[in-house]
């Protein structure tokens, strides 16, 4: 069954940029500006229409192993199945921004870490947009005066540099849990500038992928859409 863009999608008048999925196999959808525009709460960084996204396996389970360390502590990144998972490029064009350097850091589902974690925030935004992208990549589309950056990669896992062509589909890199994350996943968003301190986001659609619902045994077929929250999404 096919949705088609204006089937259960929002759209958003102004510049725009349509691209692929950057992963293969199975990812939940977190914030989306399907559900809310600025899908993050706020504008800060061009984050207003950034999409999240968490790998899962076929029960849709963001990890296979929990312990007393998921009620109680933090956890090591590498048990999440998104970690070092890889990721291409939606686009053809550019890479115009490359940052490495920034830890892939404990991950957190217990509320005894999240909520001091969350308190950090602030100190976070405060040391500037590295601390919050951690490692990434910002890729400028061909035959388009906008920009989409990835963030949240592994460390030392790119492979790509800067002014350096790219193709859609093409490896760059791996998830990772650095910068302002939780738990290992990728946020990716379309921007009008490199600056995330000076920067406006702008929609990115994706051309076409499945996506299942909660309860659903069968994908549905999105054209050109925003991926719908709480859903799990492939590339067609």
């Amino acid at each position: 069954m096919y949705d088609n863009e204006t089937s259960g999608s929002r759209h958003v008048s102004g510049p725009s940029i349509i691209g692929s999925l950057p992963f293969t196999g199975r990812w939940l959808v977190g914030s989306t500006p399907a559900k809310r525009i600025p899908s993050h709460g706020t504008d800060m960084f061009g984050v207003g229409y950034a999409i999240d996204f968490i790998a899962v396996d076929e029960q849709n389970r963001t990890s296979s192993s929990t312990s007393w360390r998921t009620l109680l502590g933090s956890e090591s990144p590498e048990i999440f199945y998104a970690f070092g998972k890889p990721l291409v490029s939606p686009v053809s064009g550019k890479v115009v921004s490359v940052h490495n350097g920034e830890p892939d850091h404990e991950a957190r589902r217990s509320i005894l870490t999240l909520i001091p974690y969350m308190l950090g925030q602030a100190d976070r935004i405060r040391k500037g947009p590295e601390a919050v992208a951690g490692n990434y990549v910002i890729i400028a589309p061909d035959n388009a005066d906008l920009y989409i950056a990835i963030v949240h990669l592994q460390l030392d896992s790119i492979v790509v540099e800067e002014g350096q062509d790219i193709s859609e589909g093409q490896y760059f890199a791996n998830c990772g849990n650095s910068g302002n994350s939780t738990q290992p996943h990728i946020h990716i968003q379309a921007m009008d500038s490199t600056d995330f301190s000076n920067t406006q986001g702008v929609p990115l659609y994706f051309r076409e992928f499945s996506q299942w619902k909660k309860g659903e045994s069968e994908p549905k077929t999105r054209v050109k859409a925003f991926p719908d929250a709480d859903t799990v999404v492939s590339p067609k």
